[in-house]
């Protein structure tokens, strides 16, 4: 049975935690030393941008994002730490990261066919940007929004600058590809023009195309009688320019979608070579199958993309199911932000192209000088199998506590088990986890959160096969998962046609958690396991993304899932008694912020306080304010901060005691790890919040204590692995540039290969001492002589 996302709590964001002391976060731009990059060179990159935005349609969280940190003045040092110049801006601290991501590519320590796909992944990281940043801007300029963040920006502004920074990256990006394609082809990879084809290559591509794509391409006329055509968003379409004789003066045009999809791919290739020609060549040179006996005058390329923000308010909606399919479809129209064409593209369709869709020609439509727009579809060539172009091939490990003919048994006689994804399979513990739970005639009840999945992971299947065995199947999904709308739609269906108890969540919360409870009958009555993960239930991600999961069968950990279940299937009492984990958004915010005050009490000379935090982003200007005033009580305060940052380290007197590190690698960095010294009884925490506003103030996120030593060790040495790295780590400056660290050692290894290593040896340590446990000898019978 699914029931819709419920609505019982009324919930407001977070008030503001009181403080009389100085505050600290902000933003901008006074220049202080540079800091240390370890015992190398450095490598620079530019201005630090950061862009995701807040989700538009919640209008709640809007107001939130403009929210300013109180404004106080620091009476020892005059410093004002609710001042704008504490602060760096969201977007382009996040587009500062997608030009760490695109300097992998440039990279020559990283395998050929790697650098072509982080070109790939930076390319469609911008798409996405555009289609939630710019356009949540966008809809907040056309609403006439004029307040200004926190960093001290309106709308437009960030807009404006936006703009600057990603003509910069197209650049560098347009700069670089012809150097890795020129390195492509000394290994036989190459993507050539149609012209550059033998004519019997012609022939060949031309047959290929009339039997398997023609059919599917449908020329649209654009003139009065037909109004311009929809195009749909990250579309490739030709704009082909025509007349009826070569003597005709007027024109007539015609919109062409390249029609790639599953069966099709971008790039053809050239028999059985690993030589390929783009789609829309083959097509722009055989332009006499859709328009026989006409003169084409040009054929010219051009990309769109739009808008995703189409939320809807969940509050009033009767079926959130419906409304959501209803954003989805509506997403396929919403208005368009940004095309990409030519450069050479003739002015006057240039400037059509642009009024059509209500766009600033000079400001809106960007140019591309290598004649390849979409380049995220270079994914395709990253993906050949040629092992030497690739990392060295990487498979994940059994974890060796879970070498066990029953995970429960593991997890209940080894305590605690913490396991690092991708280092240790996901497949033999998560899946494991859920398929064991749907068979065991023990199992009594099943309950999980559910944000993004995939077809290729079966924990959908293990949910459904635990229903039909006659379990207790409940099922939290988040249905506005960003661009997984539709398919966690699907998910959802399904499970609710197996008899699943689908729910939706809390209204005006996502709940981002990921969570699994699993009731057992044990010897010794009901008995709660769970796992609580930082990363998805993905198997795809899974091997691609730095995450972690924590099982155990704890007490008072299960029964703080029972209750936040409870909460999340039904809206009531939001405020409940938990015993261990920090959920967001009624604790987790305020228990953060008790904490790193916590620290600054106890600091002193004899026992240094120290706070360490590893998250994808730093937004929350309540945190930043906080973390300011713990540098400046001498505090020693480390961030390990894959992307968005608003906080400055290495402002003397505000954040000397700050160091700030990126890390950019083979894996994408996805694991959230708080840590505080709190006078030497350490805290550990883990989970899947990031101190942003969303995850804080309007998600429902779990962080969960980490508190046996021997895991303790584990994270710390995580933590310090990445501290230490001198192959993937990035430096802030004071100004907010990045420097890359450069070791002396060229093939020195970075962090994310040490965890390999180290997950390989606990492999092997465990097969070692497995092999040499002693047998239990049964009793001999043995005679005795007579007496």
């Amino acid at each position: 049975m699914a029931t819709k996302r419920s609505n019982k709590d009324q919930h407001t964001p977070l008030s503001l935690v009181e403080d009389t002391r100085p505050t600290a976060d902000t933003m901008a731009a006074t220049q202080a030393s540079e800091p240390t990059a370890g015992p190398s060179e450095v490598a620079e990159s530019a201005p630090s941008s950061p862009g995701q935005a807040p989700q538009a349609g919640r209008s709640r969280k809007v107001s939130a994002e403009k929210r300013r940190p109180q404004t106080t003045t620091d009476e020892s040092t005059g410093t004002d730490l609710g001042s704008p110049e504490y602060y760096l801006n969201r977007e382009l601290t996040w587009l500062a990261f997608n030009r760490r991501v695109l300097h992998e590519a440039g990279d020559e320590r990283t395998p050929l066919l790697e650098r072509l796909k982080f070109l790939a992944i930076a390319a469609a990281n911008l798409d996405e940007f555009f289609m939630k940043r710019i356009g949540g801007l966008k809809q907040q300029v056309g609403a006439g929004v004029c307040e200004l963040t926190v960093d001290g920006r309106s709308p437009q502004q960030q807009i404006e600058e936006c703009y600057a920074v990603v003509r910069e990256i197209e650049e560098e990006t347009e700069a670089l590809l012809p150097n890795l394609l020129a390195e492509l082809e000394k290994h036989g990879i190459a993507i050539l023009s149609y012209d550059a084809l033998a004519k019997d290559e012609q022939a060949q591509m031309r047959a290929h195309y009339i039997e398997n794509i023609f059919p599917l391409v449908t020329p649209q006329a654009v003139d009065s009688a037909h109004p311009f055509p929809f195009i749909s968003t990250l579309s490739l379409n030709l704009l082909v320019s025509l007349a009826y004789t070569a003597d005709d003066d007027e024109e007539v045009r015609a919109r062409v979608k390249v029609p790639l999809g599953a069966d099709i791919p971008r790039f053809l290739p050239v028999g059985d070579s690993k030589r390929f020609v783009a789609l829309e060549q083959i097509m722009s040179h055989n332009l006499d199958l859709l328009f026989p006996n006409m003169d084409v005058r040009a054929c010219e390329l051009f990309h769109v993309t739009r808008n995703a923000n189409t939320d809807h308010d969940e509050e009033s909606a009767d079926d959130l199911l419906a409304m959501i399919e209803s954003e989805v479809r509506e997403r396929r129209f919403a208005p368009i932000v940004r095309i990409k064409v030519e450069r050479n593209m003739d002015p006057f369709r240039r400037g059509m192209i642009a009024a059509n869709f209500g766009l600033d020609e000079q400001r809106d439509v960007f140019y591309t000088d290598d004649g390849m727009l979409a380049k995220r579809d270079l994914w395709q060539i990253a993906l050949l199998p040629d092992q030497e172009l690739h990392y060295l091939p990487h498979y994940p490990v059994d974890h060796p506590k879970l070498d066990s003919p029953n995970i429960f048994y593991a997890i209940r006689d080894h305590g605690p088990i913490l396991v690092q994804h991708p280092y240790e399979s996901f497949s033999s513990s998560v899946e494991r986890f859920l398929l064991e739970a749907s068979n065991d005639p023990k199992v009594r009840a099943v309950k999980m959160t559910l944000y993004r999945t995939s077809g290729e992971t079966r924990i959908v299947d293990y949910l459904i096969e635990a229903a039909q065995n006659g379990k207790q199947v409940a099922v939290v999904v988040e249905l506005k998962a960003s661009f997984d709308e539709t398919a966690n739609i699907r998910w959802a269906s399904r499970m609710e046609e197996a008899g699943i108890h689908v729910t939706y969540g809390v209204v005006g919360l996502k709940t981002h958690c990921k969570l699994v409870l699993v009731v057992r009958r044990d010897y010794n009555g009901l008995r709660l396991y769970t796992h609580i993960g930082t990363g998805n239930y993905h198997a795809g991600t899974a091997r691609l993304y730095d995450d972690l999961g924590l099982f155990t069968c704890n007490e008072d950990i299960g029964r703080d899932l029972i209750e936040l279940f409870n909460y999340l299937t039904t809206g009531y009492t939001p405020k409940r008694n938990y015993r261990k984990i920090l959920p967001a958004p009624k604790l987790l915010k305020r228990s953060l912020i008790a904490k790193i005050r916590r620290e600054i009490a106890l600091h002193s000379a004899a026992q240094p306080g120290l706070i360490q935090m590893k998250m994808n982003a730093l937004e929350d200007p309540d945190i930043t304010r906080e973390l300011y005033l713990a540098s400046q009580a001498g505090v020693r305060v480390d961030l390990l901060i894959r992307d968005t940052c608003r906080l400055r380290p290495g402002i003397p007197g505000v954040s000397e005691n700050v160091r700030i590190i990126s890390m950019v690698g083979r894996f994408l960095e996805h694991s959230r790890i708080y840590y505080f010294h709190n006078g030497g009884d350490e805290e550990y925490y883990i989970g899947s919040a990031d101190s942003m506003m969303r995850n804080l103030e309007h998600r429902v996120e779990v962080l969960v204590p980490v508190e046996d030593t021997p895991l303790q060790a584990e994270l710390r040495q995580i933590i310090d692995l990445h501290l230490n790295d001198q192959r993937s780590a990035w430096d802030m400056r004071s100004d907010g540039t990045y420097v890359q660290r450069r070791p002396s050692d060229e093939n020195g290894e970075g962090c994310q290969e040490q965890l390999i290593a180290a997950a390989l040896r606990r492999h092997k340590e465990a097969k070692r001492l497995k092999r040499r446990k002693p047998r239990i000898m049964g009793r001999r019978n043995v005679r005795l002589p007579a007496s």
